[in-house]
């Protein structure tokens, strides 16, 4: 069974939560201002492998707000950061928290700035109000080599689902990468020991 762990950002009306809640039930919450941390837990099966998948969601970021990303960006395997494509402001926030997502991982993580992160642009269905085109996005993500999707949790599961599924294969394969290089870098450390100290034993023969 393996463990996987994203964290689900973005600034208060975009719609961050109801497009979690759309993915883990099928069903549409609408908006809603939340004052606390949620942690949401499921269970699902992916290529045939059984999953527990545990995903974050703080309360929403404001467009400087830093002290929310400490706890989630050591935490994560992978991250959501969500904007509405009707509000300009959410989508500078969504720009501000992937600059961020970088900065915190060089500084907590040893340098390792790779990570797999899904950069969503919500409210679909309100195009008539578009405030951010989908190629201003899509640009976006290529600069931070990150997955892009529009969707909108109002009146497609389909999309939402797509994009965890994609997230959570790039999670996987982002960890199996991960594990390989530091069993590498592990054999090579013990090798290097049994040399030294039969090497040291062969010299005194």
């Amino acid at each position: 069974m393996n463990d996987i762990k994203l964290a689900l950002l973005g600034s208060e009306g975009a719609g961050k939560s109801a497009v979690l809640v759309r993915f883990l039930t099928r069903r549409f919450i609408g908006e809603y201002a939340s004052n606390s941390n949620s942690l949401y837990r499921k269970r699902l099966s992916i290529d045939g492998r059984q999953l527990n998948l545990e995903v974050f969601d703080p309360c929403s970021q404001g467009a400087e707000g830093r002290c929310i990303l400490e706890e989630p960006v050591k935490w994560a395997d992978g991250f959501v950061v969500v904007y509405n494509i009707s509000d300009r402001s959410s989508f500078f926030s969504a720009k501000n928290i992937l600059c961020q997502i970088r900065e915190a991982r060089v500084e907590s993580c040893k340098g390792e700035t790779e990570v797999p992160v899904c950069l969503v642009g919500n409210k679909q269905d309100l195009c008539h109000a578009r405030q951010v085109c989908e190629e201003e996005g899509r640009s976006v993500a290529q600069e931070n080599r990150c997955l892009f999707q529009e969707v909108s949790a109002a009146e497609d599961y389909q999309e939402i689902g797509n994009l965890f599924t994609k997230l959570i294969r790039q999670v996987m394969e982002h960890l199996k990468v991960r594990a390989d290089r530091r069993r590498y870098s592990g054999s090579k450390s013990m090798a290097k020991l049994i040399n030294n100290v039969f090497g040291k034993r062969r010299k005194s023969v």
